[in-house]
Order: structure tokens, then sequence, then C-alpha cells
């Protein structure tokens, strides 16, 4: 719901939020700007009497005095030789230069108000106002909720780059925003008289007494303000005996017979009228300059987050197949939903919607985060992967939560059919979860749980027909995985380790190939696709569809690919890569993994692996500039033969990108593995989980089950847990 609530709005006033945001962001300095001009003497130092007295010395023709929220004051007179308006020294009354109001600024003031319109441009910033206090409200909770609730707003972020850059700044400016926003749609409402104007009170009109004016300095009713409280103070025309002396002051108005210094009538401002007077100063900031930058600060990121949000949007239209005939939720009969990680779960999705479509069933499909009550539906096929250790893959990690939440409505029958690779440990494990999750609600079940082994198009068709069959129909899905966009690369250097001791395993590294005979080509050669250590590259072999993915130890700045490949028995991929001589070529493609990565700040890192799981530890260390504390413990058969990254780590050492080494090695005398070393360096690794280190593992699942027990156990004396720093984000793992 909150995701709806954010992107309509937002894609449907961008360019408005965002102009009026920056020119807002433009505005903010002015009340700063013109703090630092002003003189501001302390209360109590001078009254508006003798201010008056001051300036119509120094400006015998002067007509009035206007304090300006930021304490400058403005003399406007009329003389026939001299007309204008000129900035006074309150201590002194002397002009101090000309009032000279910047025409720069007045456009763009003209601008965020009103768009250089008149009453349209006024509404249509309103309706600006509005949809910005929208999407900060529902991006706050977005983010609330994707973090863990509301106690977890300012926990760390995982996601892409411009996700992470859109949530960070979001946050950051989320008090500002909202109060601009607020209080701006509420000036839009008095604007259209949905509210009081909230005009300052005027003192009915009144005559002076017409007797001898006394000096200006002597009017009691002036004595008696102080110069803080001055709105403005016109003078009474010198030639008509009965005009008066009009006092405007934060309180209300009143006029003054200029001959005996009294109040002749007042009027005081009313509640709203106070309150409209603090709206207009919280959203302009003039009175309160340093809220003025604070304000400024916010709006000026709103374009940023109008282009990566729009970013976003795209990436996430992009990532999902259109899927054509997509019945309403609440009128389809039969619902699918989506669990995926990477997405490829959705193009089988879409052949089954198809299928069923065809064979005369109305059909709706959506991912599994957004499952809901289904009035209509009869019946609901699952259709998920399982990421990690039997974890929820991206689009259904709320799913559970959602699931039980759900209130109690006729129950479809349901289905569910995972994906997954027999080689895992954890094979189709979330899906396992999910079915026994829908069985406990008491829906009917159609089909026992189906198992797709590396995407099978023959294991799903029969699957298909199995369904088909619990339909009553007959169902024949014939998908066509559809193969990934990739690039072309070319290994460009290579390092071989571990032949002695039966484990091949190589250091690859690959730059753009040649640019093909394409104009984009030849007129911007050929690039690297953008990733991070840590991210994932799908490898296609040749004449397999189905892609590998290695976790990679490098980033585009540094100008390669690489990554860390052992050949595996039988291992099409593997032995592939590892048969590649320098200059070979091959059809990747890469994959963000930014739940893979050290969470932002200076707080230390652990970081754990065994044999390739080395190689995304050793990307972030590569890329510690800042120099926290990073700590790897590493694990490996025999440090003459398979020890990567050795010269490497010694330099990262001895430039601090790397704080210390632990190693571990099982085919050697001692036969240690790093679970090992972990367990006898329990206290270390206690110490450093003790100032909010963040645990990083990434190799073999056994491995990682062994270090898991491991620190488990490490950290009980602190009262902690491995799930309590996953919950956190302090324990990640990268497993296969």
């Amino acid at each position: 719901m909150f995701r709806k609530i954010h992107s309509i709005p937002g894609l449907a006033a961008a360019l408005l939020v965002a102009v009026t945001a920056a020119t807002g962001a433009v505005l903010s300095v002015q009340p700063a700007l013109q703090r630092l001009e002003a003189t501001v003497p302390a209360r109590g130092e001078v009254t508006v009497a003798a201010l008056a007295e001051r300036v119509q010395a120094a400006l015998p023709g002067v007509e009035s005095i206007e304090r300006k929220p930021s304490g400058l004051i403005v003399a406007t007179w009329f003389d026939p030789d001299r007309p204008g308006m000129a900035t006074i020294d309150p201590r002194t009354g002397a002009v101090t230069g000309a009032y000279e109001p910047s025409g720069t600024v007045r456009w763009i003031t003209n601008l965020h108000r009103k768009l250089l319109a008149d009453d349209t441009g006024r509404a249509v910033v309103g309706f600006g106002a509005a949809a910005m206090l929208l999407l900060t409200l529902s991006g706050t909770a977005m983010l609330a909720q994707r973090l863990g609730g509301w106690r977890r707003l300012f926990g760390p972020i995982r996601g892409s780059a411009s996700g992470r850059l859109h949530a960070e700044l979001g946050r950051a400016a989320v008090a500002g925003l909202v109060l601009s926003a607020a209080t701006g749609l509420l000036l839009s409402a008095t604007t259209f008289e949905f509210l009081p104007d909230g005009a300052p009170a005027e003192a009915a009109p009144a005559e002076a007494s017409g007797g001898p004016a006394l000096p200006v300095g002597e009017l009691g009713a002036l004595k008696a303000v102080d110069l803080a409280d001055l709105r403005k103070l016109a003078f009474p025309d010198p030639g008509d005996p009965t005009d008066v002396v009009t006092l405007t002051t934060a309180s209300g108005e009143a006029t003054v017979d200029p001959a005996t210094g009294a109040v002749l009538t007042a009027a005081e401002n009313d509640a709203w009228q106070t309150a409209s007077q603090w709206i207009y100063a919280l959203h302009t900031g003039e009175g309160l300059w340093w809220l003025a930058l604070v304000l400024g600060a916010s709006s000026a990121v709103v374009p940023v987050l109008t282009g990566t949000g729009l970013v976003i949007w795209v990436a996430r239209r992009r990532a999902r197949p259109r899927i054509a005939h997509d019945a309403g939720a609440q009128s389809a009969d039969t619902v699918i939903l989506v669990g995926s990680e990477g997405n490829s779960t959705w193009g089988f999705a879409a052949t089954l919607h198809a299928a069923l479509t065809a064979a005369g069933h109305r059909v709706h499909t959506r991912a599994m985060n957004d499952v809901a009550v289904f009035r209509h539906a009869r019946r609901v096929v699952v259709l998920t992967a399982t990421y990690g250790d039997g974890e929820a893959p991206a689009s259904a990690r709320r799913f559970a939560e959602r699931l039980a939440r759900l209130p109690a409505a006729p129950a479809p029958a349901f289905a569910v059919l995972g994906f997954g690779d027999r080689g895992f440990a954890h094979y189709c494990g979330f899906a396992e979860t999910v079915d026994a999750a829908l069985a406990a609600t008491g829906m009917a079940r159609l089909l026992d749980l189906g198992r797709i082994d590396r995407q099978s198009a023959q294991a799903f068709s029969q699957w298909g027909a199995d369904l088909g069959a619990a339909l009553g129909i007959e169902l024949a899905l014939a998908h066509v995985p559809s193969r990934p966009r990739t690039s072309r690369l070319r290994l460009v250097a290579r390092e071989d380790y571990g032949l002695a001791v039966d484990a091949p395993t190589a250091v690859l590294r690959f730059a753009p190939a040649e640019p093909g005979p394409s104009l984009h080509a030849r007129l911007f050669g050929a690039r690297l696709p953008s990733f991070e250590a840590g991210d994932l590259v799908g490898v296609l072999a040749p004449g397999s569809d189905v892609a590998r993915f290695y976790s990679l130890a490098s980033a585009t700045r540094d100008g390669v690919l690489e990554i860390c490949v052992r050949r595996h028995p039988g291992g099409l991929c593997s032995g592939f890569l590892n048969d590649l001589p320098v200059g070979g070529e091959i059809d990747a493609f890469v994959r963000a993994n930014p739940g893979f990565r050290p969470a932002p700040g200076s707080a230390p890192v652990i970081l754990v692996g065994a044999g390739t799981g080395i190689g995304p530890l050793a990307g972030f260390i590569r890329h510690n500039d800042h120099r926290r504390p990073m700590h790897l413990w590493f694990g490996a058969r025999n440090p003459a033969s398979d020890f990567l990254y050795r010269q490497d780590l010694d330099r990262w050492l001895a430039e601090r990108r790397l704080t210390g080494l632990h190693t571990a090695f099982s085919r050697v005398a001692t036969r240690t593995h790093v679970q090992d070393r972990l367990e006898a360096d329990a206290e270390t690794v206690r110490t450093l989980v003790a100032k909010g280190a963040q645990v990083m593992v990434c190799g073999g699942r056994d491995m990682a089950a062994g270090v898991a027990e491991v620190i488990g156990a490490a950290l009980r004396p602190l009262g902690l847990t491995v799930e309590a720093l996953k919950r956190e984000g302090r324990y990640v793992e990268d497993v296969y």
C-alpha cells in the first residue's frame, strides 16, 4: 500500500516537487544573509520611540519604519529630492545603505509561490506541497517497514546504490521536508480561503485630537514598545492634523495620537492570527535564520530524491516481465504469487499466467510481498525461489508477516512450486516453509509441493501437466528461459593456485572485449558494467543459457572484473573458466548483491572466508580507503599452494587497509579449519562485536554453518546470538 501511495504522487508531481524544493532551497539562504546584514540590539536596549526619534533626525521626510523578521531596519521616505528606502542602524538611526531587493530573488520567489502565474500557479504549488507531504510520510513509513519497524528507522540501510542514496537522503531530510510541506500546504489553504487568511489584526480608523504634535521620541505608546516587538511604524501626514501614528507589533495594531502619545484604537491578534505568523515563519525561516538553513538543506536533496526515485521506479518496472491480460486482484479466480531474487522466476510465472488465461481462467500475478485477501480467488499458486540458507528471496521477504496478519476469509486452494539447485544444502528450502505456512492456515492443498532443479523447462512442463490434471484442464507449459543481456569480457590476467592439493583454483581478471560494430560501440567504446565488490557476476558457459554466479572481488573503478573460481568435478562453467586462456572471452552479466556489503560507518568488520570465499572479502579490504578496522579470518588447504591473495594481504596490512590476518590451513601438520581458528580467537571476536563489529562470512555452506556455531558460542557471554546480529544486519553471509 505504502509503495503505491509513494510512487503514484511521486511520478505525477516529480518535476513540480523538484522545482518548488529547489527554489525553496535557494530562498532559504536569504534570512541568513539578511541576519548577517542586520544590527540587532538586545531586548530592552532600544525602544520604538527612540528609534523613531533617531531616524526622523537622520531622514526628516521619513514615512515609515519597518523591522524585517531578520532584525533589519528599513526606512521609507519621500522627499522631492531624495525618495527611496534605506537600511538603518537602530542604535544610532544613521543610514547604512540603500535598500534594494534583488530582482532575481523576487523572480525566484514568484516561481516558488505561484510558478510565475496567478491563482492557477498558486493552486498547482499547493498540490505540490500536498504531494511532498504525502511522499515524505509514505516514504518514511516504507523505510521503517523495510528496516523492521520504527525503532530501527535509523539502522543500516542496504540495497542498490540508488536505493541506499534515496533512503539515506530521505531519512536525513524527513523532519525538514514534513515541516516545509505541511506549513506550505497550510499557507496555500489560507490563500484560497479554505482556512482564515490569518492577516494581522487592523485597528479601527481614528482621528487625532488635532493639537500640536509632540516629538516622536516623547510619545508614551511608542516608549512602551521594545524594538524587538516592532513590525511597522507609519508616521502621520505632516499636513493633516487629524492623521495618526499607526503602530504594528507582533501582537496586533494600534493607532496613536501624535499630540498626546495616547493609544486611540487597538486590535489584538487572535489565536489563529498568531498561529499564522508562526506558520509563515516556520515555512520561510524569516526570523529563524538557522531554521531556514535546515529547511533549505532538506529541500536541496529533493531533486536528488526525485532522480533516484525515478531510477528505482524504472529499474523495478524493467525487472519484471510484462504480463498480458492481468486480471484485477479482486476479480481473478486464480492468483499467482511470485518469490524471486533475480527475476528469473517471473518468467516462469508469465508462462503459467498465459497458459491459464488461454484455458479460460481470470488470472492475476503479483509479488509474494503483496499477498492479500483475494475475494473471488478459488486457487493461489505460489512460484518461489530460495535465497541463501533457506531464506526468502527479495520479492517474498515480507510474505510471512503479511500472511499472518490477514483476516479470516474463505480460503482458496493452494499449490507451491519451488525453484532451486539440488547442489545446495537447502534446496527449495523457502518453498518448503511457504508450503507449510499455507497449509497451517487451513487452505486446501491443490498439489503437493513441487520442485524445479536449475530452472528445468522439462520439469516445469511436467508440473504444469499435474496442475492441469488437478484443475481438470490440459495445461501445456512450454517455457523458454530468456537469455539475459550480457557483456562480452576478455580475460586479461590469471593466477592459478591449488594444483598441488587437488583443488585447482584461479583468480581471473576480465576487461571489456574489443568494441563491436555498433554505432554506440564505435562512439563510446566497450565498457565494464557497473558493479561493487560483493556483487555477483553471472557467467554463461558455451551452449548454456543458465548462468552460474560468482562473487566479485573488484569494483568497476578498478578497471577489471575479478573473480575466484575453483574447478568442480563435472562443473560445466567452473571447468570452462579454469581452462580459459588469457585473451579468451566470456558472456557475462552483473547482478547487484547489496545485502552483502560492509555497513556504513567506522565500526570494525570481521571477515571470514575459506577458499574462493576470500574473493569479495579481498575486494572490501582493497577499497577500505578510510582504514576502518577490518580483521580477516581465512582458511585454505596449504599456504604453499592455495593461499589466495597472499601478497596483496601483506601489502594491505602494511597500508592499514587490513588490521588483522588470522589464517588456518587444513593440509598441514596442524590441520585447522577457519572455524577452529575463530574458536581459538573467541576473545578477539567477542571484543570486536562488543565494539559494534559486523560479521561477514563467505564460502561453502558447511564452513558457514561451523562459523555460525563458533561465533554464537563466543557471543554468549555478551548475551548476544548470531540470530540477533542477523536481525540487526550485523551478521551477513554469502554462501554456496
